[in-house]
């Protein structure tokens, strides 16, 4: 098996954004609305769009370029509004993050908008599973755990957070703590294994060997 377009994920480093509250369902993360898309570029800015904004819809969507105009709409105080977070890339969350409908815009959002690993209390299953096919951690601790590391991002917006997946901690300015990674989303992104299409691709000429050999399988050419 080859994996040569996939890279590996032994850790994630950058900056932090607090995003607080439990039970944050995937319709705050990308609002239903907004997945009437063919692609999911451009998904980014429509992340939290109605926890950061008081209009329904952003104008310039109305207008039928797809791309949201922040000066048109009055702006909601939020952790993807405040400039210190700007180019944060490891989001801080609480428990069951996630939750709700099974949607893949949801982390394809996310991740748009440049967020390269979370960090929270816990997570939904079927969320975790999208994050995972996009490369993404998502790494879990205790309540005080994460609400002392999301206390130290507002204090330090600028201060480097480091999740390492393979030794499963989390370093922020002069503190590791333990986080804990599931067993099978560890080995996929260590092994560099997460993404399934990716890898079917790189092992083309294996996938067909093995469906010319199934009696019931016939292959156009």
């Amino acid at each position: 098996m080859t994996t040569e377009e996939i890279p590996e994920v032994e850790s994630v480093t950058g900056t932090g954004v607090p995003i607080r509250g439990n039970d944050i369902d995937t319709d705050q993360i990308i609002p239903a609305r907004f997945m009437k898309v063919v692609t999911f570029d451009g998904l980014g800015e429509f992340a939290f769009f109605d926890q950061r904004f008081d209009s329904a819809t952003p104008r310039a969507s109305r207008g039928g370029d797809g791309e949201a105009v922040e000066a048109q709409d009055n702006r909601k105080e939020h952790p993807f509004n405040d400039g210190r977070f700007r180019d944060a890339s490891v989001m801080v969350v609480n428990a069951n993050f996630g939750c709700g409908s099974s949607r893949e815009h949801a982390p394809q959002a996310l991740m748009r908008w440049g967020i390269d690993a979370i960090v929270g209390e816990s997570f939904a299953e079927i969320f975790a599973g999208n994050c995972l096919a996009l490369g993404i951690p998502t790494v879990t601790a205790d309540t005080e755990t994460v609400e002392t590391l999301q206390a130290w991002v507002d204090a330090n917006p600028d201060g480097e957070i480091e999740v390492d997946v393979a030794a499963e901690t989390v370093t922020y300015g002069d503190d590791a703590v333990d986080v804990t990674v599931d067993d099978a989303q560890r080995k996929a992104l260590v092994d560099g294994v997460w993404d399934t299409t990716a890898l079917m691709k790189s092992n083309a000429d294996a996938v067909r060997a093995t469906a010319e050999s199934l009696p019931y399988v016939s292959l156009d050419d």
